[in-house]
This record gives C-alpha cells, structure tokens and sequence, in this order.
C-alpha cells in the first residue's frame, strides 16, 4: 500500500502536517481501490487537440480544474498524465492526510505546510516546485468558492514561474450532484464524459489581472458547459 507522503515543504512546517497511520491507512487502500474500479467503468471521450494539450510535458504546467470536477482528477491523471510530477497543495489538517494519502495512491504529490499557512506561502511552495520541473494542479473556485470563479492564485503562480496552464472541463451524461457549496459532481458508473482541455500561456492574457481572471473563467465555463 502506498504511504501518505507529504513534499515540497519547509521542514518546520511539514512537521505541523497531521499524517494518516495504521489502520487509516487500510481504510484508505480499500477505499481508494473502491474509487479506482468506480473510475475505470467511466468512458471518457476526448478530441485530438485536447488529448495534445495534455500529452504536452516539454515544459511544467498548471492544470486547473473547477472545484465539483475533483472526482475525475485521478482519472485524468491515470489516463493521460502520469508522469508522476503532479503537485497539489493539501491542507495539514486530518482530513487533508486523508486526502494526501489518497492522491499518493495515483501518484499524485501534496505540498502541504501547516495551519498557519497563508497564500503567500502557498504560492511560494508551487512556484518552487514549477521551477524543479513539477507540475501543478489547482482548483481555481477552491476551497470554499465562489463556485465558477477565478481567483487570482492560480494566475499568480503560473506568472511568476512562467508555465502554461491547461484548463480543463469536463462534461458528463449521468451525474449525482451533492448539496455542497460547489454543488460537487459524481458521474454515474458506465456513465461516459467528454473531455476537453485547452493551453493558455500566461504571456497571452490580459495585463489587467481582473481582466485576464474573467477571461479564464469565460474559457473554463466554455470547457465545461453550462448543464451542471
């Protein structure tokens, strides 16, 4: 089973990082293996372009995704990217190990820092990462929202590490859609879904962070549709 490893952190604040241990962790591995079968039964469908667009690895990225399209992060990851150089930043808290943990099971590396982190420190933490040639993964509307909005992070650290970042959507046939703030989507099992992914060079945006912000989230709202 795959242990619960946390990287690209100050010493002193991976320390402050809660880590899942002994029978959590085989809770996790049934649990994911769960996930991992339910995952598989999903048919994604996809274009050339967009399958090019993540087959790209000359060069970092940040791939972003809306927050309620999680649950076929590790899909798109198994499917199309595994290279193993994903980093997503996860919070220390017990049910950021929980997480971690379970990203680690397809290869997907949490930065995670301490509950005093700020953004600054967040940022920092990715932009070094990018700059060691990892990818990054974030979700632009996260944690809390406003659901299907932009926010500055994300363009923030893709500016000043100087990487693309892939926006991607998805599309789904059958969905269970839960009551949470970001109305989080689950796809039915033997459901199938459309992929669809699109680079954006930073350089390309608008100066204007308000401006380039609302035209990310015109590009993400075009990626993904407006059924859900």
């Amino acid at each position: 089973m795959p242990k619960n490893r946390a990287v690209s952190s100050p010493s002193e604040n991976r320390a402050a990082a809660v880590d899942i241990t002994g029978r959590q962790r085989v809770s996790l591995w049934l649990l994911g293996n769960m996930l991992k079968l339910w995952g598989r039964t999903i048919r994604i469908k996809t274009s050339p372009e967009s399958r090019a667009v993540l087959g790209r690895r000359d060069v970092p990225a940040a791939l972003a995704m809306w927050h309620n399209r999680l649950f076929m992060g590790v899909e798109l990851i198994r499917r199309f990217r595994s290279n193993g150089s994903l980093h997503c930043i996860i919070s220390a808290s017990k049910d950021g190990a929980w997480l971690a943990g379970f990203l680690a099971m397809a290869g997907i590396k949490a930065i995670r820092g301490s509950n005093h982190w700020g953004a600054r420190e967040a940022a920092n933490a990715m932009i070094k990462v990018a700059k060691e040639g990892g990818d990054l993964g974030i979700t632009p509307d996260g944690p809390r929202g406003p659901i299907y909005e932009f926010k500055p992070g994300g363009l923030i650290v893709a500016r000043r590490a100087k990487i693309p970042i892939i926006l991607i959507g998805f599309e789904f046939s059958r969905v269970k859609q839960l009551r949470s703030w970001d109305r989080f989507i689950i796809p039915l099992p033997f459901s199938s879904v459309t992929l669809n992914a699109r680079q954006v060079l930073p350089e390309d945006l608008p100066k204007d962070r308000t401006t380039a912000l609302a035209e990310l989230s015109t590009i993400m709202a075009e990626l993904n549709g407006d059924r859900h």
